[in-house]
C-alpha cells in the first residue's frame, strides 16, 4: 500500500498497517465542537462516517465514558482514540501515543483522563489502544477551528480512509 500524503503519522500507520487491517478496530473521537480545535476528534469521525470505511467509528464528543460498555460489548482488538492533546508541539502536529505515555507527557483538554477511560475498558477486555492526538492552537469556548487543525483533519481522514478502505483487493 502506498500512501500519497506526506505526514509523520504515515510512518506509524505504515508500521502498523497489517495489524490495523487484520484486526477488529473501533475509531473513537473525543472533543467539544464548541471549543475551537478541541473539535478535532468529532470532526474526524464526521468525515470518516461519510467515507464508507471498513471499521466502526464512534463520535463520543465530550462523554467517552458513555461508550465504555458499548466498546466492551463490541470487543475490538484495537481502539484508536482521536483527540486534541496538548503535547507542546506546533499547532496541527499529529502524534500517536500509547496509554502509558499519557501520565507524564501530555495534557488532554477533557476532565476525564483518557488513561482512566482506557483502564476501565481494559478491566473487561484485552485490546491495544492508541491515541492519535493533534496539538491544538486554541480551545477556548466559541473559538473557531484553526487552519492548522483543518488541514490535520483532512490529512488524518485521508490516511485512515486509505487504511480502512472497504474495497481492499483480495490477497494472493
Amino acid at each position: 500500500m502506498q500512501m500519497r500524503i506526506e505526514h509523520p503519522i504515515v510512518d506509524w500507520v505504515s508500521a502498523h498497517i497489517e495489524k490495523l487491517q487484520d484486526s477488529k478496530t473501533i475509531i473513537l473521537g473525543i472533543g467539544n465542537v464548541l471549543k475551537g480545535d478541541d473539535a478535532f476528534g468529532p470532526l474526524v469521525c464526521e468525515k470518516l462516517k461519510i467515507k464508507n470505511i471498513s471499521t466502526e467509528v464512534i463520535d463520543a464528543a465530550t462523554v467517552p465514558e458513555n461508550y465504555i460498555q458499548t466498546i466492551i460489548r463490541k470487543s475490538p482488538q484495537i481502539l484508536l482514540i482521536i483527540d486534541a492533546i496538548d503535547f507542546s508541539a506546533m499547532p496541527g502536529s499529529i502524534r500517536v501515543f500509547e496509554p502509558e505515555e499519557l501520565n507524564s507527557l501530555v495534557i488532554s483538554t477533557h476532565t476525564l483522563s483518557p488513561k482512566i477511560f482506557i483502564d476501565m475498558i481494559r478491566q473487561s477486555i484485552e485490546l491495544d489502544v492508541f491515541i492519535i492526538g493533534v496539538q491544538p492552537a486554541q480551545t477556548q469556548l466559541g473559538s473557531p477551528l484553526s487552519p492548522q487543525i483543518k488541514k490535520s483533519i483532512f490529512d488524518l481522514v485521508d490516511i485512515l480512509r486509505e487504511t480502512f478502505t472497504t474495497d481492499l483487493q483480495p490477497k494472493n
